[in-house]
C-alpha cells in the first residue's frame, strides 16, 4: 500500500507540475495578445484621427484664401457695331456691348487708360466674324474667349500684366 500511495503522490505531483507549466503559457499569450491589440487600436486611432486633423487644416487654409476681391467692371461704351462676313441672306450686322472685369482698382485705371487700344483691337476681331460662326451659343462663347485673349494681349503689351480677368458680352444682337 505504501507503494500505491507513493505512486498516487508522484502522479498528482506530475499533474500539478504539468498544469502549472501549461497554465503559465496561456497567461503570457493572453498578455502579449492584449498588448498587441492595444497597440493596434492606439495606432489605428492615431492614424485616423491624425489624418483628419491634417486634412481639416488643409481644407481650412484654402477657404480663407479663396475669397477673391470684389469684381470691378469697365464698360466699353458705345456698343460695338460691325458688318458681318457671310452670305447675303443671313445677318449682316453685329452689335455687342462689352464689359471688362478686373479685381484690382489699379488695373481698372490701366484698362480705362488703354480703352482706345482695346477697342481698336476688338473692332478688328469682331469685323472678321462670319454670321454662321456666331449662330449658336458655342460660337458666341468661342468669340468671347477670343475677345478676352485679344484684350489681355493689348494690356500685357502696354502694362506687362493681363489686367483683364474676364470679358462679358452684356448685349449681343445680330440683324
Amino acid at each position: 500500500m505504501a507503494a500505491a500511495a507513493e505512486k498516487i503522490k508522484k502522479t498528482d505531483t506530475k499533474e500539478k507540475a504539468g498544469k502549472g507549466g501549461k497554465g503559465g503559457k496561456p497567461i503570457v499569450l493572453i498578455a502579449i495578445g492584449a498588448v498587441v491589440a492595444a497597440a493596434a487600436a492606439g495606432g489605428g486611432a492615431w492614424f485616423f484621427l491624425g489624418n483628419k486633423d491634417v486634412e481639416h487644416a488643409r481644407q481650412a487654409a484654402p477657404r480663407t484664401a479663396a475669397i477673391p476681391a470684389p469684381a470691378q467692371y469697365f464698360a466699353m461704351d458705345p456698343p460695338f457695331v460691325v458688318n458681318l462676313n457671310g452670305p447675303v441672306d443671313g445677318p449682316r450686322y453685329l452689335q455687342v456691348e462689352v464689359q471688362l472685369m478686373t479685381r484690382d482698382p489699379e488695373q481698372l485705371k490701366s484698362i480705362a487708360e488703354n480703352a482706345p487700344a482695346i477697342r481698336a483691337h476688338l473692332l478688328m476681331l469682331l469685323s472678321q466674324v462670319q454670321s454662321t460662326e456666331i449662330a449658336d451659343i458655342a460660337g458666341r462663347q468661342k468669340l468671347q474667349k477670343a475677345a478676352l485673349a485679344e484684350a489681355q494681349k493689348v494690356m500685357t503689351g502696354e502694362t506687362g500684366k493681363k489686367c483683364v480677368e474676364d470679358l462679358l458680352f452684356t448685349s449681343f444682337v445680330t440683324q
